[in-house]
């Protein structure tokens, strides 16, 4: 472990960092995909939940 440094001399820091950030991008626009396409609403599900509470009081 102590070497580990080393594998900068074999991949090229920019190149690394630069494929990591579009990943890391198309990743997050992925799993935005992915819930909006769900169907999940946290602001409606909220609401009703809210609307369902004052309607027991």
């Amino acid at each position: 472990m102590a070497k580990f440094y080393k594998i900068w001399m074999v991949f090229d820091p920019r190149r690394v960092f630069v494929a990591q950030g579009v990943f890391l991008f198309l990743l997050a626009v992925l799993i935005h995909l992915v819930v909006l396409s769900s169907g999940l609403n946290w602001f409606e599900t909220a609401a009703a939940r809210k609307a369902a509470a004052m309607a027991t009081r």
